[in-house]
């Protein structure tokens, strides 16, 4: 995508008086851009920033709350952003034996970045959802060296403000990634338990406010697990989670044709 940058430096250009081939060949920006840029101001334009790890100015209220926070949710639980040349890359692992969590999350995915598709590769047991984006450090700014139990995990204030507008979304992600729904028996009772496992007490710290945030009750049953056993949470949780094999659909957003 062009830049505002750019576009005000043809503006420049054609008020001197020089021809879209003249503007092509200083430029490098094609003739049939410029001779558009002529005619009609463009719709769409990134601000640089230099500050920014893809020096792309982002205004972030712009993302769906919903498939962001839920991606956002994957990614802390199942996910991680690599180097491929000179672009990025976001990879989601996630078990094969529920294709509905993965066609959610490359809806996400394609939510999130619009114009992309993103593809699958399958390895033993689970399957990697990634797609390609010089943006996706930007977007996920908890990307860094090592292991996320290793460095401190915090959300930024935007980031804070698309999890309190898609707090279930985001709790969906987490549980989609680390988390389990049980239905156990206990002395000829059915009862359903939902357990959210993680190593980062950061991760934990955010999964926890954000049941604070739905009023749902939990527990600690392990260091490393967060429990929800209560009948009245977990038929909460249901409302919106239930099994992993069942698809969740989207709460009133469109999301881009596949």
């Amino acid at each position: 995508m062009r830049n505002l940058d750019e576009f005000d430096h043809v503006q420049t250009l054609i008020a001197t008086g020089k021809n879209d081939c003249a503007i092509a060949r200083e430029t490098g920006i094609p003739r049939t851009t410029i001779r558009g840029w002529r005619r009609r101001p463009p719709t769409k334009l990134v601000k640089l920033d230099r500050s920014s790890p893809c020096g792309v100015l982002h205004d972030f209220g712009l993302l769906p709350a919903g498939p962001y926070a839920y991606l956002l949710g994957l990614y802390l639980g199942d996910g991680n952003i690599s180097r491929a040349r000179k672009i990025w890359r976001l990879r989601i692992t996630l078990d094969r034996k529920y294709p509905a969590i993965v066609q959610r999350c490359r809806e996400a995915m394609a939510a999130v970045m619009p114009g992309q598709q993103a593809g699958i590769v399958g390895r033993v047991g689970c399957v990697d959802v990634s797609m390609h984006s010089k943006h996706w450090p930007c977007l996920f700014p908890q990307h860094g060296p090592g292991k996320k139990h290793d460095r401190l995990i915090a959300l930024e204030l935007w980031q804070q403000d698309l999890v309190s507008q898609a707090t279930e979304e985001f709790v969906l992600g987490l549980i989609h990634s680390d988390g389990c729904r049980v239905v156990a028996n206990d002395r000829g009772i059915r009862s359903v338990r939902y357990h959210f496992t993680n190593v980062s007490v950061d991760i934990l710290d955010l999964f926890t406010r954000a049941l604070d945030r739905l009023a749902i009750r939990w527990r600690r049953s392990t260091q490393r697990t967060v429990s929800i056993y209560r009948k009245a949470d977990t038929a909460r949780l249901d409302q919106f989670i239930g099994p992993k094999s069942r698809p969740v659909p989207w709460p009133c957003i469109e999301l881009p044709a596949s």
